[in-house]
Protein backbone atom coordinates (compact mmCIF):
# COMPACT_ATOMS: atom_id res chain seq x y z
CA UNK A 1 0.00 0.00 0.00
CA UNK A 2 0.91 3.39 -0.53
CA UNK A 3 -0.11 7.04 1.08
CA UNK A 4 -0.43 9.74 -1.69
CA UNK A 5 -0.83 13.17 0.05
CA UNK A 6 -2.72 15.65 -2.77
CA UNK A 7 -2.83 18.98 -2.72
CA UNK A 8 -5.81 20.75 -4.69
CA UNK A 9 -8.32 18.33 -4.72
CA UNK A 10 -11.78 19.37 -5.74
CA UNK A 11 -15.09 17.84 -4.66
CA UNK A 12 -18.93 19.97 -5.14
CA UNK A 13 -16.73 22.34 -6.93
CA UNK A 14 -15.00 23.39 -4.08
CA UNK A 15 -10.83 22.59 -3.57
CA UNK A 16 -10.02 21.15 -0.51
CA UNK A 17 -7.19 21.27 1.90
CA UNK A 18 -4.45 18.77 1.36
CA UNK A 19 -5.60 14.85 1.89
CA UNK A 20 -3.89 11.74 1.78
CA UNK A 21 -4.97 8.73 -0.59
CA UNK A 22 -4.60 5.29 0.29
CA UNK A 23 -3.64 2.99 -2.57
CA UNK A 24 -2.32 -0.67 -3.12
CA UNK A 25 0.51 -0.76 -5.70
CA UNK A 26 -1.57 -2.28 -8.60
CA UNK A 27 -3.55 1.13 -8.51
CA UNK A 28 -0.63 3.83 -8.03
CA UNK A 29 -0.25 4.14 -11.42
CA UNK A 30 -3.58 5.10 -12.58
CA UNK A 31 -4.50 6.62 -9.42
CA UNK A 32 -1.54 8.91 -9.97
CA UNK A 33 -2.63 9.34 -13.69
CA UNK A 34 -5.94 11.05 -12.81
CA UNK A 35 -5.03 13.13 -9.88
CA UNK A 36 -2.89 14.74 -12.99
CA UNK A 37 -5.63 15.09 -15.00
CA UNK A 38 -7.83 17.05 -12.69
CA UNK A 39 -5.13 19.83 -12.17
CA UNK A 40 -4.11 18.96 -8.16
CA UNK A 41 -0.67 18.29 -6.99
CA UNK A 42 0.73 15.34 -5.52
CA UNK A 43 3.07 16.40 -2.71
CA UNK A 44 4.20 12.76 -1.93
CA UNK A 45 3.97 9.40 -2.09
CA UNK A 46 5.05 7.30 0.33
CA UNK A 47 4.91 3.16 0.69
CA UNK A 48 2.70 2.49 3.92
CA UNK A 49 5.34 0.01 5.29
CA UNK A 50 7.20 3.54 6.59
CA UNK A 51 10.29 3.10 3.82
CA UNK A 52 11.57 5.43 2.15
CA UNK A 53 9.27 8.08 0.24
CA UNK A 54 8.87 8.69 -3.26
CA UNK A 55 10.05 11.71 -4.95
CA UNK A 56 7.29 13.87 -5.62
CA UNK A 57 7.07 14.41 -9.46
CA UNK A 58 5.87 17.72 -11.10
CA UNK A 59 3.82 14.90 -13.36
CA UNK A 60 2.27 11.65 -12.29
CA UNK A 61 5.24 9.28 -13.32
CA UNK A 62 5.07 5.11 -14.21
CA UNK A 63 5.75 2.95 -11.09
CA UNK A 64 6.73 5.05 -7.88
CA UNK A 65 9.82 2.93 -6.95
CA UNK A 66 11.61 3.37 -10.40
CA UNK A 67 11.94 7.36 -9.41
CA UNK A 68 13.26 7.09 -5.72
CA UNK A 69 15.99 8.83 -4.80
CA UNK A 70 17.37 6.10 -3.05
CA UNK A 71 18.72 4.39 -6.14
CA UNK A 72 22.11 3.38 -5.97
CA UNK A 73 25.06 5.09 -7.25
CA UNK A 74 28.42 3.88 -9.48
CA UNK A 75 31.07 2.33 -7.40
CA UNK A 76 33.66 4.81 -8.43
CA UNK A 77 32.56 8.56 -9.10
CA UNK A 78 32.38 9.21 -12.61
CA UNK A 79 35.53 11.76 -12.60
CA UNK A 80 37.83 9.14 -10.81
CA UNK A 81 37.03 5.98 -13.46
CA UNK A 82 40.18 6.09 -15.55
CA UNK A 83 39.86 6.56 -18.94
CA UNK A 84 41.83 6.65 -22.02
CA UNK A 85 45.30 6.47 -20.96
CA UNK A 86 46.39 4.92 -23.84
CA UNK A 87 45.02 5.46 -27.70
CA UNK A 88 45.70 4.30 -30.41
CA UNK A 89 48.34 6.88 -31.67
CA UNK A 90 50.39 5.39 -28.60
CA UNK A 91 49.46 2.36 -26.96
CA UNK A 92 50.55 0.45 -24.01
CA UNK A 93 52.57 -2.62 -25.16
CA UNK A 94 51.41 -5.50 -23.23
CA UNK A 95 52.89 -8.74 -22.95
CA UNK A 96 50.52 -11.95 -22.99
CA UNK A 97 51.07 -14.08 -20.07
CA UNK A 98 48.21 -17.09 -20.61
CA UNK A 99 46.13 -17.88 -23.30
CA UNK A 100 43.35 -21.39 -22.87
CA UNK A 101 40.16 -22.47 -24.29
CA UNK A 102 37.59 -21.56 -21.90
CA UNK A 103 35.08 -24.50 -23.82
CA UNK A 104 34.38 -28.39 -22.69
CA UNK A 105 34.36 -31.11 -25.32
CA UNK A 106 31.60 -30.50 -27.47
CA UNK A 107 31.02 -26.64 -27.51
CA UNK A 108 30.32 -25.16 -30.53
CA UNK A 109 32.95 -22.24 -31.68
CA UNK A 110 36.19 -21.42 -29.83
CA UNK A 111 35.97 -19.26 -27.10
CA UNK A 112 39.44 -18.10 -24.91
CA UNK A 113 40.41 -16.79 -21.73
CA UNK A 114 43.46 -14.17 -22.64
CA UNK A 115 45.52 -12.34 -20.06
CA UNK A 116 48.12 -9.48 -20.55
CA UNK A 117 50.67 -8.20 -18.13
CA UNK A 118 50.68 -4.66 -17.94
CA UNK A 119 53.93 -3.62 -15.92
CA UNK A 120 56.08 -1.07 -17.12
CA UNK A 121 54.00 1.78 -18.45
CA UNK A 122 54.01 5.14 -17.51
CA UNK A 123 51.28 5.97 -16.05
CA UNK A 124 50.04 2.40 -14.77
CA UNK A 125 47.21 0.88 -17.18
CA UNK A 126 44.28 0.41 -14.31
CA UNK A 127 41.00 -0.36 -15.29
CA UNK A 128 37.62 -0.93 -13.01
CA UNK A 129 35.56 -3.35 -13.44
CA UNK A 130 32.68 -3.15 -15.94
CA UNK A 131 34.97 -1.34 -18.30
CA UNK A 132 37.00 -2.39 -21.83
CA UNK A 133 40.38 -2.16 -23.32
CA UNK A 134 40.82 -1.79 -27.04
CA UNK A 135 43.27 -4.40 -29.16
CA UNK A 136 45.13 -3.09 -32.28
CA UNK A 137 45.76 -6.64 -34.00
CA UNK A 138 49.42 -7.18 -35.98
CA UNK A 139 49.27 -6.57 -39.62
CA UNK A 140 47.99 -4.54 -42.05
CA UNK A 141 44.65 -4.21 -43.72
CA UNK A 142 43.70 -5.37 -47.33
CA UNK A 143 44.38 -1.48 -48.57
CA UNK A 144 47.69 -2.13 -46.90
CA UNK A 145 47.08 0.05 -43.46
CA UNK A 146 47.53 -1.47 -40.12
CA UNK A 147 44.34 -2.81 -38.33
CA UNK A 148 41.93 -0.70 -36.07
CA UNK A 149 41.25 -1.52 -32.69
CA UNK A 150 38.48 -3.64 -31.62
CA UNK A 151 37.02 -3.19 -28.09
CA UNK A 152 36.60 -5.92 -25.93
CA UNK A 153 34.94 -5.97 -22.68
CA UNK A 154 37.00 -7.13 -19.41
CA UNK A 155 37.11 -10.17 -17.71
CA UNK A 156 39.13 -9.30 -14.80
CA UNK A 157 38.75 -7.32 -11.34
CA UNK A 158 41.07 -4.47 -11.09
CA UNK A 159 43.38 -6.78 -8.75
CA UNK A 160 43.92 -9.48 -11.99
CA UNK A 161 43.14 -12.85 -11.84
CA UNK A 162 46.65 -13.20 -9.45
CA UNK A 163 45.78 -10.02 -7.22
CA UNK A 164 48.90 -8.79 -8.24
CA UNK A 165 47.18 -5.47 -10.04
CA UNK A 166 49.40 -5.55 -12.78
CA UNK A 167 47.36 -7.62 -15.45
CA UNK A 168 44.24 -7.54 -17.35
CA UNK A 169 42.09 -10.38 -18.66
CA UNK A 170 39.36 -10.98 -21.77
CA UNK A 171 37.11 -13.42 -22.95
CA UNK A 172 37.06 -14.11 -26.45
CA UNK A 173 35.34 -15.76 -28.84
CA UNK A 174 36.67 -16.29 -32.27
CA UNK A 175 34.40 -14.32 -35.21
CA UNK A 176 33.30 -16.68 -38.27
CA UNK A 177 30.80 -16.34 -40.43
CA UNK A 178 30.42 -17.01 -44.30
CA UNK A 179 30.58 -14.39 -46.78
CA UNK A 180 27.95 -13.88 -49.66
CA UNK A 181 29.65 -16.13 -51.94
CA UNK A 182 29.96 -19.04 -49.34
CA UNK A 183 33.43 -18.32 -47.80
CA UNK A 184 34.37 -18.95 -44.34
CA UNK A 185 35.26 -15.98 -43.12
CA UNK A 186 37.13 -15.56 -39.52
CA UNK A 187 37.59 -12.21 -37.58
CA UNK A 188 40.84 -10.62 -37.79
CA UNK A 189 41.57 -9.17 -34.01
CA UNK A 190 39.43 -12.75 -32.18
CA UNK A 191 41.54 -14.74 -34.55
CA UNK A 192 44.26 -12.85 -33.74
CA UNK A 193 43.96 -13.07 -30.25
CA UNK A 194 42.56 -16.55 -29.55
CA UNK A 195 46.07 -18.32 -31.75
CA UNK A 196 48.18 -15.77 -29.72
CA UNK A 197 51.32 -17.22 -27.93
CA UNK A 198 52.19 -16.67 -24.47
CA UNK A 199 55.03 -13.93 -24.64
CA UNK A 200 54.28 -12.55 -27.54
CA UNK A 201 53.44 -8.27 -27.61
CA UNK A 202 50.08 -6.90 -28.05
CA UNK A 203 48.98 -3.14 -28.63
CA UNK A 204 46.73 -2.38 -25.88
CA UNK A 205 44.69 0.85 -25.71
CA UNK A 206 41.91 2.24 -23.46
CA UNK A 207 40.71 1.77 -20.83
CA UNK A 208 37.18 3.08 -21.95
CA UNK A 209 33.83 2.70 -20.62
CA UNK A 210 31.36 4.33 -18.29
CA UNK A 211 28.41 2.42 -18.55
CA UNK A 212 28.69 -0.67 -16.84
CA UNK A 213 29.98 0.25 -13.58
CA UNK A 214 28.81 -1.73 -10.05
CA UNK A 215 27.02 0.25 -7.20
CA UNK A 216 29.26 0.87 -4.18
CA UNK A 217 26.56 -0.19 -2.28
CA UNK A 218 27.00 -3.49 -0.34
CA UNK A 219 23.21 -4.18 -0.20
CA UNK A 220 22.44 -3.37 -3.42
CA UNK A 221 20.95 -6.01 -5.93
CA UNK A 222 22.61 -6.59 -9.72
CA UNK A 223 20.62 -8.70 -12.53
CA UNK A 224 22.92 -10.17 -14.85
CA UNK A 225 21.38 -11.12 -18.25
CA UNK A 226 24.47 -12.59 -20.05
CA UNK A 227 24.94 -14.32 -23.32
CA UNK A 228 28.26 -15.62 -24.76
CA UNK A 229 31.52 -13.89 -23.64
CA UNK A 230 28.90 -10.85 -23.18
CA UNK A 231 29.51 -12.97 -19.32
CA UNK A 232 33.16 -11.22 -19.12
CA UNK A 233 31.56 -8.20 -17.15
CA UNK A 234 29.47 -10.45 -15.21
CA UNK A 235 32.51 -12.19 -14.56
CA UNK A 236 34.25 -9.36 -12.95
CA UNK A 237 31.26 -8.27 -10.26
CA UNK A 238 31.02 -11.69 -9.30
CA UNK A 239 34.68 -12.24 -8.38
CA UNK A 240 34.59 -8.82 -6.69
CA UNK A 241 31.49 -10.23 -4.73
CA UNK A 242 31.88 -13.69 -3.56
CA UNK A 243 35.46 -14.61 -4.27
CA UNK A 244 37.53 -14.62 -0.51
CA UNK A 245 40.68 -12.74 -1.73
CA UNK A 246 38.40 -10.02 -3.80
CA UNK A 247 36.82 -8.87 -0.63
CA UNK A 248 39.81 -9.02 1.34
CA UNK A 249 41.65 -6.70 -1.03
CA UNK A 250 38.37 -4.76 -1.64
CA UNK A 251 37.15 -4.11 1.71
CA UNK A 252 33.90 -4.67 -0.05
CA UNK A 253 31.57 -7.24 1.59
CA UNK A 254 28.51 -7.63 -1.04
CA UNK A 255 25.50 -8.31 0.66
CA UNK A 256 22.57 -7.62 -1.42
CA UNK A 257 21.36 -10.10 -3.69
CA UNK A 258 22.89 -10.95 -7.08
CA UNK A 259 20.91 -12.72 -9.86
CA UNK A 260 22.70 -14.62 -13.30
CA UNK A 261 20.59 -15.46 -16.48
CA UNK A 262 24.02 -16.63 -18.82
CA UNK A 263 22.46 -17.90 -22.23
CA UNK A 264 24.19 -20.89 -24.22
CA UNK A 265 24.00 -22.87 -27.24
CA UNK A 266 24.95 -25.86 -25.37
CA UNK A 267 26.11 -26.69 -21.72
CA UNK A 268 30.04 -27.69 -23.02
CA UNK A 269 29.88 -23.70 -24.42
CA UNK A 270 28.81 -22.30 -20.51
CA UNK A 271 31.74 -19.86 -19.61
CA UNK A 272 33.21 -20.04 -16.17
CA UNK A 273 30.42 -22.21 -14.95
CA UNK A 274 32.44 -23.84 -12.22
CA UNK A 275 33.19 -20.53 -10.65
CA UNK A 276 29.50 -19.52 -10.28
CA UNK A 277 28.20 -23.04 -9.65
CA UNK A 278 30.63 -22.47 -6.10
CA UNK A 279 29.69 -19.24 -5.94
CA UNK A 280 26.42 -20.09 -5.51
CA UNK A 281 27.05 -22.93 -2.85
CA UNK A 282 28.92 -20.73 -0.80
CA UNK A 283 26.53 -17.79 -1.19
CA UNK A 284 23.05 -19.20 -1.66
CA UNK A 285 21.71 -16.15 0.42
CA UNK A 286 23.23 -14.08 -1.94
CA UNK A 287 23.91 -15.49 -5.54
CA UNK A 288 21.01 -17.08 -7.74
CA UNK A 289 22.07 -18.63 -11.25
CA UNK A 290 19.85 -19.26 -13.90
CA UNK A 291 20.95 -20.83 -17.52
CA UNK A 292 19.44 -20.61 -20.57
CA UNK A 293 20.77 -23.40 -23.10
CA UNK A 294 19.53 -23.14 -26.33
CA UNK A 295 20.29 -26.31 -27.96
CA UNK A 296 19.06 -28.80 -24.73
CA UNK A 297 16.24 -26.87 -23.04
CA UNK A 298 13.13 -26.25 -23.94
CA UNK A 299 10.78 -23.34 -23.25
CA UNK A 300 6.92 -23.45 -22.39
CA UNK A 301 6.36 -23.57 -25.83
CA UNK A 302 8.28 -26.19 -27.29
CA UNK A 303 10.65 -24.18 -29.15
CA UNK A 304 14.96 -23.19 -27.73
CA UNK A 305 15.05 -21.83 -24.34
CA UNK A 306 17.10 -18.73 -24.65
CA UNK A 307 17.28 -16.29 -22.00
CA UNK A 308 14.29 -13.90 -22.61
CA UNK A 309 12.31 -16.85 -21.90
CA UNK A 310 13.73 -17.47 -18.44
CA UNK A 311 13.15 -13.80 -18.25
CA UNK A 312 9.50 -14.35 -19.04
CA UNK A 313 9.51 -16.82 -16.61
CA UNK A 314 10.95 -15.33 -13.84
CA UNK A 315 8.82 -11.87 -14.32
CA UNK A 316 7.44 -11.84 -11.26
CA UNK A 317 10.25 -12.15 -9.37
CA UNK A 318 12.63 -9.92 -11.43
CA UNK A 319 10.04 -7.05 -11.02
CA UNK A 320 9.79 -7.61 -7.45
CA UNK A 321 13.23 -6.57 -7.23
CA UNK A 322 13.24 -3.65 -10.02
CA UNK A 323 10.92 -2.06 -7.42
CA UNK A 324 13.38 -1.89 -4.88
CA UNK A 325 15.69 1.18 -5.77
CA UNK A 326 18.96 -0.46 -4.55
CA UNK A 327 18.71 -2.81 -7.95
CA UNK A 328 20.67 -2.58 -10.89
CA UNK A 329 20.26 -4.41 -14.06
CA UNK A 330 23.23 -5.31 -16.38
CA UNK A 331 22.73 -7.11 -20.10
CA UNK A 332 25.84 -7.57 -22.07
CA UNK A 333 26.46 -9.83 -25.06
CA UNK A 334 25.00 -9.68 -28.90
CA UNK A 335 22.87 -6.96 -29.52
CA UNK A 336 20.11 -9.23 -31.08
CA UNK A 337 19.88 -10.02 -27.40
CA UNK A 338 17.98 -6.89 -26.55
CA UNK A 339 14.16 -7.13 -28.37
CA UNK A 340 14.11 -10.13 -26.72
CA UNK A 341 14.68 -9.56 -23.16
CA UNK A 342 12.75 -6.08 -24.43
CA UNK A 343 9.45 -7.66 -25.43
CA UNK A 344 9.81 -9.93 -21.94
CA UNK A 345 10.04 -7.29 -20.29
CA UNK A 346 7.03 -5.39 -21.85
CA UNK A 347 4.73 -8.41 -21.33
CA UNK A 348 6.15 -8.73 -17.59
CA UNK A 349 5.27 -5.22 -17.14
CA UNK A 350 1.59 -5.06 -19.02
CA UNK A 351 0.69 -7.92 -16.41
CA UNK A 352 1.64 -5.74 -13.70
CA UNK A 353 -0.27 -2.88 -14.98
CA UNK A 354 2.85 -1.08 -16.36
CA UNK A 355 4.14 0.53 -19.67
CA UNK A 356 7.98 -0.72 -20.07
CA UNK A 357 8.57 1.65 -22.48
CA UNK A 358 7.93 4.39 -20.00
CA UNK A 359 9.61 2.16 -16.93
CA UNK A 360 12.89 1.56 -19.26
CA UNK A 361 14.09 5.53 -19.32
CA UNK A 362 12.99 5.98 -16.10
CA UNK A 363 15.60 3.08 -15.07
CA UNK A 364 18.13 4.46 -17.68
CA UNK A 365 18.08 8.26 -15.77
CA UNK A 366 18.38 6.68 -12.67
CA UNK A 367 21.89 4.68 -13.43
CA UNK A 368 19.93 1.28 -13.06
CA UNK A 369 19.89 -0.11 -16.36
CA UNK A 370 22.62 -1.12 -17.50
CA UNK A 371 23.33 -1.89 -21.28
CA UNK A 372 26.70 -2.95 -23.59
CA UNK A 373 25.37 -4.90 -26.16
CA UNK A 374 27.77 -5.55 -29.92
Amino acid sequence: MFAIEVAGMSGAGVKRSNEVLKVSYDQLNSVMRNIGRSGARILRVTPIDGTQPVATPTTPPTPAPVTTPAASKPATAHAQVPVNLYKPKNPFVGTVTENYSLLQDGAIGRVNHITFNLEGGDPQLHYVEGQSIGIIPDGEDAKGKPHKLRLYSIASTRHGDDMADNTVSLCVRQLEYKNEAGEQIYGTCSTFLCDIEPGAKVKITGPVGKEMLLPEDEEANVIMLATGTGIAPMRTYLRRMFEAKEREANGWKFRGKAWLFMGAPKTANLLYDEDFLRYESEYPDNFRYTKAISREQQNPKGGRMYIQDRVTEYADEIFAMIEDPKTHVYMCGLRGMEPGIDEAMTAAAAAKGLDWAELRPQLKKAERWHVETY
